[in-house]
C-alpha cells in the first residue's frame, strides 16, 4: 500500500465470524481463557472449526501468544501469525493483516483476537508507572515531568486547543457521550445497558483533566473479542452474509508520537487518521456520503469529533453540531463509552452486525460501514461492505 495511490486489497477478503465473552469489570478468569472463549465463539459463528484456522493476528500488548491460543483452542498448523503495535490503533490493522494474508494465499482462515482484564488487572487509565528504556519512553520523557501521566491528560492538551480554536465549550464533547450512551441503553451486551445520559448529566460529571469530564472518558473492561477472516469466495458458502473488506489502511502522520504529538503545527486534528481516511476513500472509491454507519474509536469524546472532520463528514469545528443533528448513525453499539472498552475490536463486530442486519440498534438498509481504530497514536481503519 502507498499513501500516494490506491491499493488492490479491497474486495478480496471478508469477516465471516464474530465472537465475544461477556463484558465485565471482573471476569474472574485468565486473559488466555478470555481469548480462547472469544475465538471459539467466533469460529462457531462462522460455521468453522479450530482445524480450519491457519492464521492468527493480535496486538503487541496482548498477553496471550498466538501459539498458546492455538493450543488452547485445539488448532493445528499455522502458516501465518502477526502482531500490530500502538495499542488501540491496532484494531482495524489486525483485519488488514488477516486480509493481506488471505489475499496473498499465505493463509486461508485467519482469526483476529484481543483479550484482557483491563479493569480487574492492568488498568491503562492509571497512567505511566514504569517504563523500560526505549525510544517511545524517551518521547514520553518530555511530557511526564510536567504531570502528563495519563491518557486523559495527553488528550486534554489537544482537546483544550480544539475548543479554543473553534470557540466552543466542553459541552461540545457531551454530544458524543449522549449519543453513545443512548445506543448503549438499548444494547443488552453493553455495560451501561438501561442507563442513558443527558447533556446535563455530562456537564455535572466530575472533571478528570480539564476540559475532559468523567463522561468524556471510556470505561475500563474485562473481556475478549475475536473476528474470523477468509476469502470472499469461501465466505459465500458460510452461514452468515459476509462483511467484505472494501478497504483497509494504517496511518502515521508527520511528527507522530504515541499520544504526545504536541510539537505539530496544529493540535486541532488527527493527521494520522487523515492518512487512513485518504487511503480508505481512494481504495474503496467511496466518500462520506456513501457511508451508512460510522463506528468511530471513542476512548475520549474530542477525538470522535476530530475523526468526523478528518474523514470529511463535516467542516473543521463543525462535528459537534453534526453529531447533535444525528446526520450519521455513530457507535450504534454504545461504543467504548457505553458498551465496552475492547480496544476497538467490539466496534468492528458491531459493523459486521449492521451489515448482516442483526444489530440491536439496526440501521435499516445499511450496506457500508466505516470503522476506525485508536486515535492519537499510529492508527488504522476499515470500510466494510455488504456482499453484492
Amino acid at each position: 500500500m502507498s499513501v500516494r495511490g490506491r491499493d488492490s486489497l479491497g474486495g478480496r477478503a471478508a469477516i465471516v465470524g464474530i465472537g465475544a465473552t461477556e463484558f465485565s469489570k471482573d471476569s474472574g478468569r485468565s486473559e488466555l481463557r478470555l481469548a480462547a472463549e472469544a475465538v471459539r465463539a467466533a469460529l462457531a459463528d462462522a460455521g468453522l472449526t479450530p482445524a480450519d484456522v491457519d492464521g492468527l493476528v493480535t496486538f503487541t500488548m496482548d498477553t496471550s501468544p498466538e501459539i498458546t491460543v492455538a493450543q488452547a483452542c485445539g488448532m493445528g498448523e499455522l502458516s501465518f501469525f502477526s502482531r500490530v503495535h500502538y495499542g488501540g490503533g491496532a484494531a482495524c490493522a489486525t483485519v488488514q493483516q488477516a486480509a493481506l494474508a488471505v489475499a496473498a494465499g499465505v493463509a486461508e482462515v485467519v482469526v483476529c483476537y484481543r483479550a484482557f482484564n483491563e479493569r480487574s488487572g492492568r488498568r491503562f487509565g492509571s497512567g505511566v508507572q514504569h517504563r523500560e528504556p526505549s525510544a517511545e519512553g524517551a518521547a514520553l520523557g518530555w511530557a511526564l515531568p510536567f504531570g502528563l501521566l495519563t491518557p486523559a491528560s495527553w488528550v486534554a492538551m489537544a482537546a483544550q486547543r480544539y475548543l479554543h480554536a473553534y470557540g466552543l465549550t466542553p459541552a461540545a464533547f457531551g454530544q458524543v457521550a449522549v449519543v453513545d450512551r443512548e445506543y448503549a441503553a438499548t444494547n443488552p451486551a453493553a455495560y451501561f445497558h438501561g442507563r442513558p445520559i443527558t447533556l446535563a448529566d455530562h456537564a455535572a460529571s466530575r472533571w478528570i483533566v480539564e476540559p475532559l469530564r468523567l463522561l468524556d472518558c471510556c470505561q475500563e473492561t474485562d473481556g475478549g473479542q475475536a473476528l474470523v477472516v477468509t476469502s470472499v469466495e469461501r465466505a459465500r458458502d458460510l452461514p452468515h452474509p459476509p462483511a467484505v473488506v472494501a478497504a483497509a489502511a494504517q496511518g502515521a502522520g508527520r511528527a507522530q508520537e504515541q499520544m504526545t504529538s504536541f510539537y505539530r503545527d496544529d493540535l486541532t486534528g488527527l493527521p494520522e487518521m487523515g492518512v487512513v481516511a485518504r487511503q480508505l476513500w481512494r481504495t474503496s472509491g467511496l466518500g462520506p456520503a456513501d457511508i451508512d454507519v460510522g463506528i468511530l474509536y471513542d476512548h475520549f469524546t474530542p477525538f470522535v469529533l476530530m475523526q468526523l472532520e478528518e474523514f470529511g463528514f463535516c467542516g473543521r469545528g463543525e462535528a459537534a453540531d453534526f453529531v447533535a443533528e444525528r446526520r450519521l448513525p455513530v457507535n450504534t453499539h454504545g461504543g467504548q463509552l457505553g458498551e465496552a472498552y475492547l480496544h476497538g475490536m467490539n466496534g468492528i463486530a458491531e459493523a459486521v452486525r449492521q451489515l448482516r442486519g442483526t444489530a440491536v440498534n439496526r440501521v435499516p438498509g445499511a450496506r457500508r460501514a466505516l470503522v476506525t481504530a485508536g486515535t492519537g497514536v499510529p492508527t488504522s481503519g476499515l470500510v466494510l461492505a455488504a456482499d453484492g
